[in-house]
């Protein structure tokens, strides 16, 4: 049996006693030293449930009272629109679309629904030979009304997604090959395009962004993270800050994303402290919810969060839009003693036990499991602190499919530093790095109650290494559990699990729309697209497909 104790016990480490308040954390992020970024003013009361007919599961009903502002997070004041009401007095009948989740994705769809069309500017010319010569076939037709399948032939990039590659050379024409042309679009506000909408979130506008520390950089450049009409450089010039090495804060970007819903008058749509707990699809009582026919509709129940407690409501929707993202459930080993209070899932644990004095150098080491950015992120932020860490991982340290293999060494030298650690510092080997040990190709059997983690290495001898704290870092899930089988019916093999990265919902790669369920609609991580670069390739096509089917409904 193998044991490394550098100092200190876990017994004398309250760490291994108490639970540490979680939080999110993304694939687009990495630890930095940088000073947490300021949080904007506390948000003020809404007003857009109180047009949102709501009943304890029985559909439409009666409207709700507003009660006052739930619990943060709560929308900002412009959360609360004195603007037209696009529900208004027919909120008593089916809204065209719900949207599930306000991160990215959900707020760049609310921007297109919301009337803003994309139109190619006259005098612009792309980089791209093959894509402006078909640009140039329909002047002065809106990117909406145009045929997206063609428009997307023939290009390549970084997405296997035509409509991703496509949105994104319209957005950014030249930056994977280091240019800084401008977009070739205009937009236009054009009200009589707009689709009635309610984007449905459990944070504020911008979503799991506003639950990863502040002081964390995005791995995606600065300007990658920015939403049409609306470039981060120029925002953040407005705010007297600039981009760090190109990119910027998840601080910075949390509160772009919900300025970018201010500043484009979306705040009528979004209604946060929203948890949906069912999305069903059947025939609503006509006399209830004001249908004309007895079409089939979606019926969207959950509560909202507010201060006297959780308010149920149940709306229908000819169009449901899920776009809640990834970040909502850690992967887990699925071993005995996972469950034990020193075993955590999220980098905050790690964060927080830090802040409180738990850990110190003193300390024995933090466990730390994954190769993928969220346990480099780890180490990182506890090589900061001088905290002794373990770093197990099951994939060899050359695989092609490791994220450190992937990434340019010039514009990501911290993460290739823990590459480098990963593999110099095996636990067997002499340490030039302190405090660092890494377990390669080890299997983690078990935890103990004694803060103690077992492994067995690739010849099958067991090891026993005394730990202050564990991070299972290996990844998260989405949680679809409000819908049937947990979304696994709707994925492109429904008799495996979801997963983002390798079974996700099966859409129709030019409108997003499920392959299974007629007006279903996924996009972002769920669809397969796991950068803000290139989920708003999905926005374009499921705006597409709805400006679609509302122009072909008869009057």
């Amino acid at each position: 049996m193998g044991k490394w104790r550098p100092r200190g016990s876990c017994r004398g480490n309250m760490q291994c006693r108490q639970e540490v308040p979680a939080t999110l954390t993304s694939s687009e992020m990495f630890f930095t030293r940088t000073q947490p970024q300021p949080q904007a003013d506390a948000p003020g009361p809404w007003a857009v449930v109180s047009r949102l007919y709501m009943t304890p599961g029985q559909g439409c009903g009666h409207p709700v009272q507003d009660e006052g502002p739930p619990p943060a997070p709560s929308p900002p004041p412009a959360m609360s629109s004195s603007g037209k009401d696009h529900l208004g007095a027919s909120s008593s009948e089916p809204l065209p679309v719900i949207i599930v989740g306000n991160g990215p994705s959900g707020i760049c769809l609310s921007y297109l629904l919301s009337g803003y069309t994309p139109y190619v500017k006259p005098d612009a010319v792309h980089p791209h030979p093959l894509l402006q010569r078909k640009l140039t076939e329909a002047p002065g037709v809106s990117i909406l009304d145009q045929d997206l399948d063609y428009l997307s032939e023939g290009l390549e990039g970084r997405s296997q997604s035509p409509m991703a590659l496509l949105f994104d050379a319209l957005l950014r024409p030249d930056t994977d090959f280091g240019g800084n042309m401008k977009s070739v679009l205009t937009w236009k506000h054009q009200e009589e395009h707009a689709i009635p909408h309610v984007v449905l979130g459990r944070n504020l506008p911008g979503g799991a962004w506003h639950s990863i520390e502040g002081s964390m950089v995005t791995l995606s450049q600065g300007q990658w993270m920015g939403l049409p009409d609306l470039e981060v450089k120029d925002w953040m010039q407005k705010k007297r800050r600039g981009l760090r090495n190109s990119r910027a804060t998840a601080g910075d970007i949390a509160h772009y994303y919900r300025d970018y819903v201010v500043k484009k008058g979306l705040g009528h749509n979004f209604v946060s402290g929203a948890v949906v707990t069912a999305v069903e699809w059947g025939t609503p009582n006509p006399n209830r919810c004001g249908a004309q026919d007895s079409s089939p509709l979606f019926q969207v129940s959950g509560f909202l969060s507010r201060d006297q407690g959780r308010q149920p409501f149940s709306l229908w929707a000819r169009n449901v839009v899920l776009a809640t993202g990834t970040f909502d459930s850690p992967a887990r080993l699925g071993i005995p003693g996972e469950a034990l209070p020193f075993i955590h899932h999220e980098l905050s644990a790690l964060e927080a036990a830090t802040r409180v004095g738990a850990l110190t150098p003193a300390s024995d080491p933090v466990l730390i499991i994954g190769a993928g950015l969220s346990a480099a992120d780890a180490v990182l932020y506890a090589r900061h602190y001088n905290i002794p860490v373990i770093h197990a991982f099951r994939r060899a340290v050359d695989d092609p499919g490791l994220v450190f293999n992937q990434l340019p060494k010039m514009l990501y030298p911290e993460y290739h530093k823990v590459h480098q650690m990963m593999r110099e510092q095996s636990i067997l080997s002499p340490s030039p790095y302190e405090g660092y040990r890494s377990l390669p190709g080890h299997r983690l059997l078990c935890f103990k109650e004694d803060c103690q983690a077992v492994f067995q290495d690739l010849k099958g001898v067991e090891k026993v290494f005394e730990v202050s704290l564990v991070l299972v870092l290996i990844g998260s899930h989405p949680d679809l559990s409000f819908l049937p089988g947990a979304g696994a019916d709707f994925a492109v093999d429904p008799d495996q699990p979801l997963s983002t990265k390798r079974n996700p919902i099966d859409v129709d790669p030019f409108t997003y729309q499920s392959t299974r369920q007629e007006g279903l609609y996924a996009m972002g991580p769920l669809a397969g697209d796991n950068f803000v670069r290139f989920v708003q390739g999905g926005a374009l096509a499921v705006a597409s497909s709805l400006l679609r089917k509302e122009t072909r409904k008869p009057p």
